[in-house]
């Protein structure tokens, strides 16, 4: 190559470097105006102000404490009258609220169905972002039965070190001491009666018992508004509660566990050397519910929609739903869902439509 030549390939080829920098810087520019936007538009909009009036459920953690790539620990949003309530707040309640639409700091209430770990341990987290995401001056309350007040008083000595570091860092005004952690709002619920525990905005909860024993106490919520109701069922064994709560309702949230599958997994963990997993996975069987219970659960009560969630084992392979199910579908007439995070119902006000769509 003579000189001359050589200068010009190494000319052209700085005038190509210089024209992918300056593409790159462009894209890089780009990427940051549209974030701008997009952020913008997110913290403008209000999930709660964009649904139609109605009665709108949602799963924030579908699952149980298997990991599971569609299905995080249990966590179900419901938004109605202006309130964002929240029953459980499992590993990624948090995160997955976020990406629902849902303000943090806009959460109203927390509910606790029973203090099983799955159940709590993203309460933590949730709880400082509705303290920290728009400066609450007081805490979020939090329902359960007895017992609930030492969960949040344990929370708060959890995070009382965190807490000391935000307020110096960002001071009162932005973060208000007052509004950090949960407020306890026990309540207690006798033999068969359910008990009114929120009432707000036209918003309805009431507290019944289930059986998910030896776990005592443990409690399912039913939440009407404007007509429409749904009942979320907790961790329990078939129950008659569950049944009598759920006789008529819009939606029923129950959850769910293949018997067949963790046992699967049991034998497995013989062969995989782990004996003390075959004794766990033939231990939970007893105190949750069948696909196929829940769906007589559902007949029973004529529902007109059946949501299972609390999923377990996970369903990572395709084909494993419609084994999970058995024959479920056979036993209710109605809709079926296996749940997965993002599923959405949307009961319109003072009408019988349902409507079910994803979130994420």
């Amino acid at each position: 190559m003579t000189r001359s030549r050589s200068r010009g390939f190494i000319y052209a080829l700085l005038v190509l470097v210089a024209v992918a920098m300056t593409a790159w810087a462009f894209q890089a520019r780009l990427s940051v105006w549209v974030a701008q936007k997009v952020v913008a538009k997110r913290l403008a909009t209000e999930l709660k102000t964009e649904l139609s009036d109605g009665l709108h459920v949602g799963l924030c953690g579908a699952g149980s404490p298997f990991p599971d790539d569609k299905r995080t620990g249990p966590c179900t949003l419901v938004v109605a009258g202006g309130q964002i309530l929240v029953f459980d707040a499992g590993n990624a309640a948090t995160r997955n609220l976020g990406k629902m639409g849902v303000n943090h700091g806009q959460i109203n209430a927390i509910f606790l169905t029973h203090f099983h770990s799955d159940h709590l341990d993203g309460l933590g987290e949730l709880l400082l972002q509705r303290w920290v995401s728009t400066g609450n001056a007081k805490p979020a309350p939090v329902f359960g039965p007895p017992g609930v007040e030492r969960v949040v008083a344990g929370l708060r000595e959890v995070y009382a070190q965190d807490q000391s570091y935000r307020v110096a860092h960002h001071g009162e005004a932005v973060v208000p001491s007052t509004g950090f952690g949960g407020e306890a709002r026990p309540f207690e619920v006798a033999g068969q009666r359910d008990q009114l525990v929120y009432q707000e905005g036209g918003v309805e909860v009431r507290a019944f018992a289930v059986d998910h024993a030896p776990v005592h106490p443990a409690v399912g919520y039913r939440i009407s508004y404007k007509g429409r109701t749904v009942v979320l069922s907790g961790d329990t064994r078939p129950s008659d509660a569950v049944r009598t709560q759920a006789k008529g309702v819009d939606l029923l949230v129950h959850e769910a566990l293949s018997e067949p599958l963790v046992r699967a997994i049991g034998d497995a963990s013989v062969q995989a050397g782990r004996p003390n997993l075959k004794k766990l996975m033939a231990d939970i069987v007893d105190y949750h519910t069948s696909p196929e219970q829940a769906a007589q659960v559902a007949q029973d009560a004529q529902v007109g929609y059946l949501l299972l969630s609390h999923i377990a084992p996970p369903l990572p392979l395709p084909g494993m739903a419609k084994a999970f199910l058995g024959d479920a579908t056979s036993i209710f007439k109605g809709p079926i869902r296996v749940g997965i995070d993002g599923d959405f119902i949307s009961l319109p006000a003072d009408s019988k439509e349902i409507r079910v769509s994803q979130r994420f």
